[in-house]
C-alpha cells in the first residue's frame, strides 16, 4: 500500500522527507522488523520505540511514525499525538477494513469474558455459521488456535486476524474487550455491531494496569461508544455508571423483571455424565430448560448474555440450546468423559482466588469427596505458593500436591513451599512431584461421586521446565489412563 493511502484520516501534526513509498507491512517491535515496512513507535511501561527508531531503519524499515520529531535524514517521518490511536487507523487501512464486512462482537467485564465468547461461538456454529475467536485462549479460526501475547492484543493483530477470517469464509467475529485494550486503543479503527457487559468488580488495579477502580470502569465503558447495539447486565451495581455515556442502542439482561432479557429458576444439575446449570429464558427470548454444560449459577448469566447476542443476531432457538448444552472450554473447568461414576474438571486455577472459586463452584455439587490437583509456577511470588497450599487446606477434602512449570526453580523447592501453607489447615494431602504420576494417583483411587479438579494448566499443552516446554496435554494423560484401567477390566 503507498504510504499516503495508509495514513488515510490519520490526524498528522508534521511530516518530514515525506514521499509516497510503498509499504509492504507495519511493525511496532524493532526485532520484528521487516524490509519496507512503516515502524510504529509505542511508548510501553518498560520499553519506548522511539528509542529504537534507527534500528528499525537499519533493519529494512521504510518510514517512521513517531509522537517526537527525530534524527532520521533518510526515510519519511510522520508525527502524530497518540502512534497507539494511530496504529490502530494504519492498521485498519492496510487490511481493507475487515471488520467492515464482519459482524463484530466483543464481550467487556471483570469475569465472564471468555465464557461468554465461547458460547456464543458455540452457539453460531451450532447454526451453522462460521466463527471465529479472540481472545484469553488466542485466536481461534480455521482450525487452529494461534497464542496471543495479551487478552486483547495489539490493534495490528486485531486487523490481522479479521482479515484472515474474513478470506477463509467467516462471517462473525466474538473478541474479548480487556479494559487495558480499550485504554491502549487496540479496538480503535472500527466500531463492534455489539458489545456486552457482564460484570465488575476489584481487578487490574496497579502500576501497569490501571491507577484506581474510577480508571478500571471508564476504561470497560469505552466500548459503548464503540459500539452499535450494547447488552448490558443490569443486575450489576456499575450497570448506569458503564452506559452513562454510551451512544448505542442498549438492551438488558438479568433476572430484573424490567431486563429485556430474563432468567429465571437457576438450578445446577447433576447426573451420570453431567455437571452444570439448568434455568429457563423469559423476555424477549422465551425458553425453557435450557442446559449449560458449565458448573456454576454465574455461567447461567453469562449463558443468558451469549443468548441474548445471538437472539439479537437473529439466531433460531434450536440452535441457542444446542450451542449452549456443547459449549466447552479448553482448560476453564473443562469436564472430561470419564465414563465412570466420578467427575474430572482441567482448570487454569492457578492462584488461591481462582483455585477457592474452582472449589467452592464444584462444592455446591455435594460431591462424595472433592478432591484438588495442583502445584505452582517457578519463579513467581512465592506468596502466592503459601496461598494456594492454605485454600487447597481448607476447602478440599483432599489434596494431591504435585509440579506445575517449575521454569528454573527445583521442584520440590516449590512443594515444601505449598506444604507451609496447607500445614496451617490440618488438611490431608499427599506429595507425588510427577505430575503426570500424580493424575495417575487420583484416577486410580477415585471413589463414586467424587470430583477431582487438575489445577493450574488450563488450556497448556505443556510443562516447563529450564527453560525448555516438554509436551504435557492433561487432556491426553488422563484418555491414556482411563483406557489403560478399562483394558484391565
Amino acid at each position: 500500500m503507498k504510504l499516503e493511502q495508509l495514513v488515510t484520516n490519520v490526524d498528522i501534526k508534521k511530516t518530514i522527507n515525506m514521499k509516497n513509498i510503498e509499504i509492504k507491512d507495519i511493525c511496532y517491535d524493532s526485532r520484528k522488523v521487516t524490509e519496507n515496512c512503516i515502524f510504529v513507535c509505542l511508548r510501553g511501561i518498560n520499553h519506548d520505540g522511539h528509542a529504537y527508531a534507527k534500528q528499525a531503519i537499519q533493519n529494512g524499515a521504510a518510514a517512521i511514525l513517531s509522537e517526537t520529531e527525530l534524527e532520521i535524514l533518510e526515510v519519511p517521518l510522520i508525527i502524530v499525538d497518540n502512534t497507539r490511536q494511530c496504529l490502530a487507523k494504519i492498521s485498519a487501512n492496510f487490511f481493507e477494513h475487515p471488520a467492515s464486512k464482519l459482524t463484530t462482537i466483543a464481550i467487556t467485564g471483570t469475569k465472564g469474558k471468555t465464557t461468554t465468547s465461547f458460547m456464543i461461538k458455540s452457539i453460531l456454529e451450532s447454526s451453522g455459521e462460521k466463527c471465529g475467536l479472540i481472545g484469553t485462549i488466542g485466536a481461534a479460526y480455521g482450525n487452529k488456535v494461534m497464542p496471543l501475547e495479551n487478552t486483547t492484543p495489539e490493534s495490528y493483530q486485531v486487523q490481522k486476524h479479521m482479515k484472515n477470517m474474513l478470506d477463509l469464509g467467516y462471517k462473525y467475529v466474538v473478541m474479548e474487550a480487556s479494559s487495558i485494550g480499550l485504554k491502549t486503543h487496540r479496538l480503535d479503527g472500527f466500531d463492534f455491531d455489539i458489545g456486552v457487559f457482564t460484570n465488575f468488580s476489584h481487578d487490574h488495579i496497579g502500576k501497569s494496569e490501571h491507577k484506581n477502580m474510577e480508571e478500571y470502569l471508564r476504561c470497560k465503558s469505552i466500548l459503548f461508544r464503540k459500539c452499535k447495539k450494547g447488552i448490558i447486565n443490569t443486575d450489576d451495581k456499575s450497570a448506569k455508571k458503564i452506559i452513562k455515556n454510551s451512544t448505542c442502542t442498549i438492551y438488558t439482561f438479568g433476572k430484573n423483571k424490567s431486563a429485556d432479557y430474563q432468567i429465571k429458576n437457576i438450578k445446577l444439575q447433576k447426573s451420570s455424565n453431567f455437571i452444570g446449570v439448568k434455568a429457563d429464558f423469559q423476555g424477549k427470548l422465551s425458553l425453557k430448560n435450557a442446559y449449560i454444560s458449565i458448573p456454576g449459577e454465574f455461567n447461567a448469566y453469562n449463558a443468558l448474555a451469549a443468548a441474548s447476542v445471538c437472539d439479537i443476531l437473529g439466531i433460531n432457538s434450536g440452535a441457542i440450546l444446542k450451542g449452549l448444552a456443547n459449549t466447552k472450554i479448553k482448560g476453564r473447568m473443562e469436564s472430561i468423559d470419564t465414563f465412570r461414576s466420578y467427575s474430572i474438571f482441567i482448570d487454569y486455577a492457578h492462584n488461591a482466588v481462582s483455585m477457592e472459586n474452582a472449589i467452592s463452584t464444584l462444592r455446591k455439587y455435594s460431591p462424595n469427596r472433592l478432591i484438588v490437583l495442583f502445584g505452582a509456577g517457578g519463579n513467581r511470588p512465592k506468596i502466592r505458593r503459601y496461598e494456594m497450599g492454605e485454600t487447597a487446606g481448607k476447602l478440599a477434602d483432599f489434596s494431591i500436591i504435585t509440579s506445575d512449570n517449575p521454569r528454573y526453580e527445583n521442584p520440590m523447592d516449590i512443594i515444601e513451599d505449598i506444604k507451609m501453607g496447607m500445614n496451617k489447615t490440618g488438611g490431608k494431602y499427599i506429595v507425588i512431584p510427577d505430575r503426570e504420576k500424580a493424575i495417575e494417583y487420583a484416577i486410580e483411587n477415585a471413589q463414586n461421586g467424587d470430583i477431582i479438579i487438575l489445577a493450574g494448566k488450563g488450556h497448556e499443552d505443556y510443562q516447563e521446565i529450564n527453560g525448555i516446554k516438554h509436551k504435557m496435554d492433561e487432556r491426553i494423560i488422563v484418555g491414556n489412563i482411563l483406557q489403560k484401567l478399562k483394558n484391565k477390566i
